[in-house]
């Protein structure tokens, strides 16, 4: 069966993932909180993970693009920097798991997964399409509504994509996050993932972690918040990281949309437990 994927038009793609043997000490950081690499959800985890490495010290994060600490694996520039550097490597993904091929599921990479509330999700990618050059702008919010309903967006599905990697959340080497629990409790979702990755941290570096991580300071931070990227990418000098907060569909979503949401909700993910999704 071929799958078709509507992909974004700034990246040059591989149309093959590394071999296993290549990912020893490979961390891959799976998204499907937001369409694309500009947005909260998906630069804070990787704003964490890189801060983890480092025990909270901002040196790194200050100097190096978030885009080269961890490029996106399905990219050639994410495929030329696995096969260049070595030890433990950051890499991240919005690939659907379908498109993985079945010997990564035997590498000893760790898989982490961050996952959002499918009604944010599609509120934040409304204002992102918006923002940039390099995808196609929804005529109105009515029509951007229908192609998130249908999964006719960027990686396909939110619905199809978590239900593909679901499977996965019970093996030791995946570990499963959402937006919400990390918004709600920072330093005990750090301490979870240091878990999983086997690292510690002394009290002061987790503050510094968090201190170093919080939205304002990634605002702030021009290797972060891509205001490095030029007038080919960006409709005049937008803010791609906009809000960070959970639950602003409230503020968008009209009653209709919302029941449109929730009966979707129920029609697709009906055979996977409702505690596996901590928001309304």
């Amino acid at each position: 069966m071929i799958t078709c994927l509507s992909l974004p038009k700034c990246w040059d793609y591989r149309c093959e993932l590394p071999h296993p043997a290549e990912m020893v000490h490979f961390i891959l950081c799976i998204f499907y909180c937001n369409f694309f690499f500009l947005s909260p959800g998906t630069n804070w985890l990787i704003e964490i993970l890189c801060l983890i490495h480092s025990k909270g010290d901002p040196k790194w994060i200050q100097s190096v693009p978030i885009w080269e600490r961890s490029p996106w694996v399905e990219t050639e520039i994410g495929y030329e920097s696995l096969s260049k550097e070595e030890g433990p490597r950051l890499f991240s993904s919005h690939l659907p798991i379908q498109l993985f091929p079945k010997s990564f599921f035997s590498s000893k990479a760790k898989v982490i997964y961050l996952m959002r509330n499918p009604r944010d999700v599609f509120v934040s990618g409304y204002f992102f399409w918006n923002s940039v050059k390099f995808v196609k702008k929804p005529k109105s919010w009515e029509q951007y509504f229908e192609w998130f309903s249908q999964g006719n967006v960027i990686y396909g599905s939110w619905f199809d994509h978590i239900h593909g990697w679901m499977p996965m959340r019970e093996k030791k080497n995946f570990l499963l996050l959402s937006y919400e629990e990390l918004k709600q409790d920072t330093r005990r979702t750090v301490e979870k993932i240091c878990q999983f990755l086997g690292k510690t941290l002394e009290p002061e570096e987790m503050n510094l972690i968090l201190k170093n991580s919080s939205f304002q300071s990634m605002k702030g931070n021009k290797m972060s918040n891509y205001s490095l990227l030029g007038a080919d990418f960006v409709v005049d000098k937008a803010q791609l990281l906009r809000k960070g907060a959970s639950g602003d569909w409230k503020n968008h979503l009209t009653v209709a949309q919302a029941e449109a949401f929730d009966k979707l909700f129920q029609e697709k993910m009906t055979d996977l437990p409702r505690e596996l999704f901590p928001w309304e």
